[in-house]
Order: C-alpha cells, then sequence, then structure tokens
C-alpha cells in the first residue's frame, strides 16, 4: 500500500468521525424535543487490498466509513403537563397523524403528542396535522375504519324522560289512608320528586305520592302542576302516571302496575310519555328486593334517577389509557366521542425521519399495524403527559470527545503520511 493510500485511510476516518460528530449534534440540539429518538452512528471498515503472505491470507484495510445511523426507539421520561390533549406512550407504537408535509400528504408517525383542538373540533398537532382514531357509533360504541378524531362543536340535543327509576322503602307500619287528588299531601303516606325533561330540554318537577291501599298494597301517583301543561290550569295538578304495588310477607314486591298518560307540557314542548320504574317483581322471576320494598322502617328513597337530560354544550374531555376520549357535557353527560389509534411496525429502525418530529413507512419498515392501545403489542397512553426526548447528555459527551480524538488521530496519519512522503522526495537530493 502507498503512502498516498495512507493518506486517504486518514481522510475516510476524518470524514467518518465528523459525521459522527454530526449524529452528536443532532441529538445534543434535540435534547428538548419532545418524542425525539437518538440517533447512532454505526461505522464500518473498508477493505481495499489482499495480500498473500507467507502465512497465510493478509488484509490491509483503507480506513472507515459511515455504515448507517440508527435510531434508538427506547423509552423517554415522562413528565406531567397538565393539558388532558398532551398525550405520551409508554411501550411500542406511534400516534398517526394525516395532512401534508413539505408537499407529500399521507399519514405519518410521531411520539410527540403536543395535541390539541381546532377550530372545528379536530384533535391535530403543532403542524395542523389531524390525529387519527376511530369514532363512535349511533349507539355510542367505538366505531370500525380509522379516520380524524372530530370532538363535537355543536351542543348535544336534549332527551326527553321517559323512565323514572326509584328504589325506595315504604314503611308497613303506616295505616291505610283515601286518596285524594285534590289534596295529595294529607291523603297519601309518602311523597317524593323528580326532575324531568321534555323534548326541547325544559325541566318539569314530578311529585309521586303513595298511599296504602291495603295491608301490602299500595298505590301510587304522579303528579305535575297545571301550570307546566300546555292548556292546564296553575295550582291543579294533573296526573302522568299512576299505578299499584304488592307486597309480599317479607317485604318483597310481587307485582307491580304501571298506567302513564301522555302529557303535552307547556312551551312549545312534544308530547311526552313517562314512565316510573319500581324493578321486576317476584311473580316476573325476580327477587323483589331490587326495586321497592316494604319493610318495617321509615320510608325513604334509596336512589332515584331519570333518563332525561338538558341540551348542552362540551365542558372537557378525557383520555385513557386505552386512548378512549370521554367528553363532559355542561347539562352533566358524558359520552364517548373517540378514541386515539396507535401505529406499530415490524421494523422501527425502518422507518425514515421526516422533521417535524415525524416519520414515514418505508418498505424496510413494513406496513403500519393500526389499532387501539393496549392491543397488538402496542403500548399504554398517558393524558397530560409527554415523553421527553431519550437523548443520554451524558453519552453525547463522550461521543463528542471519541469522536474529537478520533478526528486529531486521523488528521495525524494523513501529516506522519506526508512528512514521509516528504522523505522519499528529499532521496532526490
Amino acid at each position: 500500500m502507498s503512502l498516498i493510500t495512507s493518506m486517504y485511510s486518514g481522510t475516510s476516518g476524518m470524514s467518518t468521525n465528523s459525521q459522527g460528530l454530526s449524529v452528536t449534534g443532532d441529538n445534543i440540539a434535540n435534547v428538548n424535543t419532545v418524542g425525539f429518538k437518538e440517533g447512532r452512528a454505526n461505522f464500518q471498515d473498508m477493505l481495499a487490498e489482499t495480500v498473500h503472505g507467507g502465512a497465510g491470507l493478509s488484509q490491509i484495510g483503507r480506513g472507515s466509513m459511515l455504515g448507517n445511523v440508527q435510531q434508538i426507539f427506547s423509552q423517554g421520561a415522562l413528565i406531567n403537563t397538565g393539558s388532558v390533549t398532551d398525550l405520551a406512550i409508554t411501550g411500542h407504537g406511534f400516534f398517526v397523524v394525516n395532512g401534508t408535509v413539505n408537499g407529500v400528504s399521507g399519514d405519518f408517525y410521531t411520539r410527540a403528542g403536543q395535541f390539541n383542538i381546532d377550530a372545528d373540533g379536530f384533535l391535530v398537532n403543532p403542524n395542523s396535522l389531524r390525529v387519527q382514531g376511530y369514532g363512535v357509533d349511533d349507539t355510542g360504541q367505538i366505531a370500525g375504519g380509522v379516520g380524524d378524531i372530530a370532538l363535537p362543536t355543536s351542543p348535544l340535543p336534549a332527551n326527553a324522560t321517559t323512565t323514572v327509576d326509584l328504589s325506595i322503602n315504604l314503611d308497613s307500619r303506616e295505616a291505610v289512608t283515601t286518596w285524594d287528588p285534590t289534596d295529595p299531601v294529607n291523603s297519601s303516606n309518602f311523597s317524593t320528586s323528580a326532575t324531568v325533561y321534555d323534548t326541547l330540554g325544559n325541566s318539569h318537577r314530578v311529585d309521586v305520592y303513595f298511599s296504602k291501599t291495603a295491608d301490602n298494597t299500595w298505590d301510587y301517583h304522579a303528579m305535575v302542576d297545571g301550570a307546566d301543561i300546555a292548556g292546564g290550569t296553575p295550582g291543579v295538578l294533573q296526573e302522568i302516571d299512576t299505578g299499584t304495588l304488592t307486597f309480599g310477607t317479607d317485604g318483597s314486591m310481587t307485582t307491580v302496575t304501571s298506567t302513564p298518560t301522555a302529557v303535552t307540557f307547556a312551551g312549545g314542548a312534544g308530547a311526552s310519555t313517562i314512565a316510573m320504574d319500581f324493578g321486576i317483581g317476584t311473580a316476573g322471576g325476580a327477587s323483589g328486593f331490587d326495586g321497592a320494598t316494604q319493610f318495617a322502617d321509615e320510608s325513604a328513597v334509596i336512589t332515584l334517577s331519570q333518563d332525561g337530560y338538558s341540551t348542552g354544550t362540551l365542558q372537557d374531555i378525557t383520555i385513557d389509557a386505552d386512548g378512549e376520549i370521554e367528553g363532559l357535557f355542561s347539562n352533566g353527560e358524558h359520552r364517548l366521542l373517540g378514541q386515539v389509534a396507535l401505529a406499530s411496525f415490524q421494523n422501527e429502525n425502518g422507518l425514515q425521519r421526516s422533521g417535524n418530529s415525524l416519520w414515514i413507512s418505508t418498505d424496510v419498515s413494513g406496513d403500519p399495524a393500526v389499532g387501539a392501545a393496549n392491543t397488538g403489542g402496542r403500548g399504554t397512553i398517558y393524558s397530560n403527559s409527554l415523553e421527553q426526548s431519550n437523548v443520554d447528555l451524558a453519552k453525547e459527551f463522550v461521543n463528542m470527545i471519541a469522536y474529537q480524538r478520533g478526528f486529531q488521530a486521523n488528521s495525524r496519519t494523513i501529516t506522519t503520511a506526508s512528512d514521509m512522503l516528504n522523505e522519499v522526495v528529499n532521496l532526490k537530493r
């Protein structure tokens, strides 16, 4: 091998170490970049000449070269941000975002979960790329098919009450009374009230009176003030549901009847039919203790709920570990709004960096396997959190020194070969 070739070996070493320093510089520059994954410069030797020696085959290299820059997809530390739309992943997987970057349109993949909700209700990243996931169907369940995640910008429509569920105990020690609809307070043994909603979302009060008509037999009457009824008379109660509850000697409810009457509330609302639900009696195959009971204890309401609500606007959201997004509306209702999807790859190192903390898939990475978090080997999503860069500054400083020394040593190879060439030239003198 000539001295000139030795100089080329030194040159290759200088080039390789400078490229390694570039990788280290990139890592250090992104030490605070959310979701950044460090690069590692992998060097390879260069073989140029094979010499047959007496003891066997001898090979002389011609320096080094950069083999590739490997991305290290180790887990970065999570930090709490307090923003519900900030998302981080622990484990494998990438968020999927869709849009156009540098003239390229399609799906991109990222670990940087700095998301927010834009003016149109879409969940987007800082570059306005839309986060991909699953919507909900008409039943409120997660639907198939991946697309843009859009949160509702219009109000949640009102829902008229159809059923009032009551779990109560009626005191078996009460005396029999005679019901008088004009004087319900003094002709009943017990009463409670519930707030119900009409088709427009207006609230109305329903008073439910219970009167004991015989041992183990009670009638109930659900009444509404006439002021709330279209065409009604204020102060005059109108019955919207009535029925009879019978009980066994053990206090369990045996049968229940209900006769609701359609009512049209004032204010332009449509007709509503509201029924009281006290559970199923023993005659229906139930235990008889899951709704109304009759024990020698004070009459009391244990639970009371109804299925109506007024109109409401989205006030807040939560995102769980599976990426499911739940909305809280101003009327107190909760709704499942969608689910953030994650993508995993057979070969993460085959992904191509695209800038803006994004990657694109390649033939080397394989096609993305898109699905829900915590399924198919995909990781867990943490809301109110971001994943920090996985760059280790201490290690990068060590690498920086190593590349610097390597560069200096290779430069000495060149100067030494140059000195030797000068000696050869001086032989002519």
